[in-house]
């Protein structure tokens, strides 16, 4: 390095120093920035965050469960438990007192009491938070059979099914999300320690997405195809959202105690990417139904742009072809059914013939599964030109019951407690 670039890069550093985070760039020369700001803030005797990401927190208690409505975060987890034997419902009432409390100690960003590892001690809550569902499975190991929702019945079997089940169902699911790979990984470890001798882990797989701010404006993150995922996701805002996504209080058929849960269904669905990127950019884009690179519908117009299955190529031909993934998926083509989708990529290395083992974990919440994510998935199973590049590989329903709505309080209370 010459000296003329050694005084830029002093300057360069000063200059990140004196502007503080908003000014570092991100890259090779990131960690130097922060080093020169951590040196700077520790002689003036100030000690100002380099990140607001950190501080950011949601709240544990309220109406529904957080985790459902939230920003997707960076980082996933997601545990199924089976109880352990002897483990009946005096057990699992005192499980979810336990996992409840620390829930709502790490969304403070505090460690839960008595499991200070010090694995995330660095780091704020970072968005995180904590949902709970309830498998079929668990009513009967702890007596509650008749408080089983009818909305529980099993999935049906869909053509392109290779489920292991192995790595499917359970009596207990847990989604952790936050911002932060060490934070979202503290908590799922502090979860599966409160759990010994009362639950043990069936499976559990860990997913990504986007980080915050890694794109200059909000965007639609995209999955390991390099599709923009996620364009016509519900939103909060939406007439009717409630409606579609958190079970009614009354009038649905449940039973009292799911007032204001949810149904969540997970499944994880390998990309065969070897074969998808073999495919011309043409290819794919008729398979999805959007242009890659901008996610506008090829019936034209931007992302945002509702996607017009009337019309026509100059030759006549659809212009969003017959079996293209937004066509057979929309609410359209499937008598308005709806879910909210928060689906994660993953990648857990390579399968023995060399292939990526990665794809999508999908969970999507509903306010009943029959009418959501059954009829849709079967109008995919059938007619999706997507169903050649994927494996449906895992899967499992549960009931998200209501959130916890005080401090003192638990998921599961109203049925635990009736």
């Amino acid at each position: 390095m010459t000296d003329d670039q050694q005084v830029s890069r002093r300057r360069l550093l000063a200059t990140a120093g004196v502007a503080g985070a908003a000014g570092l760039a991100t890259g090779a020369g990131a960690n130097s920035g922060a080093h020169v700001l951590a040196s700077t803030s520790q002689n003036s005797g100030t000690h100002p965050p380099l990140t607001a990401l950190g501080t950011d927190s949601v709240p544990f208690f309220g109406t529904h469960q957080p985790g459902i409505v939230e920003p997707m975060q960076a980082r996933m987890y997601a545990t199924a438990f089976d109880l352990t034997a002897g483990t009946a419902r005096p057990g699992l009432i005192s499980l979810l007192k336990r996992w409840s409390a620390a829930a709502a100690a790490m969304a403070e960003g505090r460690s839960p009491q008595g499991l200070a590892d010090d694995v995330a001690l660095d780091a704020g809550p970072c968005s995180l938070t904590v949902t709970f569902g309830f498998g079929a499975s668990l009513f009967a190991k702890t007596g509650l059979s008749a408080q089983l929702p009818q909305a529980l019945a099993p999935l049906p079997a869909f053509p392109e099914d290779a489920l292991d089940r192995r790595r499917s169902d359970g009596d207990l699911w847990v989604q952790v999300c936050a911002d932060d790979a060490l934070v979202t990984f503290a908590a799922m470890r502090a979860l599966q320690r409160l759990a010994a001798g009362a639950a043990a882990v069936r499976w559990q797989m860990s997913g990504f997405s986007r980080s915050p701010g890694a794109t200059a404006q909000p965007r639609t993150g995209r999955n390991l195809m390099g599709q923009i995922d996620g364009t016509n996701n519900p939103k909060p805002s939406d007439a009717g959202f409630d409606a579609r996504v958190f079970v009614p209080a009354k009038g649905s058929g449940d039973p009292a105690w799911m007032a204001g849960g949810s149904y969540a269904v997970f499944r994880r669905i390998r990309m065969l990417l070897d074969s998808w990127d073999q495919q011309p950019k043409e290819r794919q884009e008729r398979v999805i139904g959007r242009r890659k690179t901008s996610g506008a519908p090829m019936s034209g117009g931007t992302e945002g742009t509702a996607v017009d299955l009337e019309r026509q190529n100059p030759d006549g031909s659809p212009a969003v072809p017959g079996d293209a993934h937004i066509r057979v998926a929309a609410p359209a083509s499937n008598q308005g059914a709806a879910m909210l989708r928060r689906g994660y990529s993953y990648h857990d290395g390579l399968r023995p013939d060399g292939s990526p083992d990665a794809g999508l974990l999908f969970v999507a919440f509903q306010s009943d599964p029959l009418t959501g994510f059954v009829p849709v998935q079967r109008k995919l199973s059938r007619g999706d030109a997507l169903s050649r590049f994927i494996a449906h590989e895992s899967s499992g329903l549960y009931a998200v019951p209501p959130g916890a709505t005080a401090p003192g309080g638990y998921v599961g209370r109203p049925l635990l407690e009736s």
